[in-house]
């Protein structure tokens, strides 16, 4: 499938809103709570827009994911593995050797504080990637 003239005229932040809004539903709330957390996190980040309608948020790689589910906002940690979780937040993709997701669900709530400090973990560890 091609990107229609509108995608392509489009910046990757400007999609983000797009689809936030499209959802119009508990996802699109949820998905832009989690961006306003990474943002807050890592005012530095990057938004990207891939594979076909992915938010990835990246500082030195990428830090996360945002999909969007009938019954899930899932949000992937590309390194997850790696980072250390004493929050025990990560609750999807367990079994994988690199990535850990967290799903959220119709009404759950975000721990905003170990969330963020997940999120800057996680650019901490593509920083001192990116510097080998």
């Amino acid at each position: 499938m091609k990107k229609s003239a509108a995608q392509k005229s489009k910046s990757p932040s400007e999609l983000i809103d797009a689809r936030i809004k499209e959802l119009g539903d508990w996802r699109g709330e949820m998905l832009g709570r989690l961006r306003a957390l990474v943002k807050e996190a890592d005012p530095d980040v990057v938004e990207e827009w891939k594979w076909r309608g992915v938010p990835v948020w990246e500082h030195d790689g990428i830090i996360c994911t945002g999909e969007t589910y009938k019954t899930a906002v899932k949000m992937t940690f590309a390194k997850g593995a790696t980072l250390k979780d004493p929050s025990r937040l990560f609750n999807a993709s367990l079994e994988g050797n690199t990535r850990r997701a967290i799903d959220f669900h119709e009404g759950a709530t975000i721990d905003a504080e170990p969330l963020k400090a997940l999120i800057r973990a996680a650019v901490t560890l593509n920083k001192s990637k990116a510097r080998r």
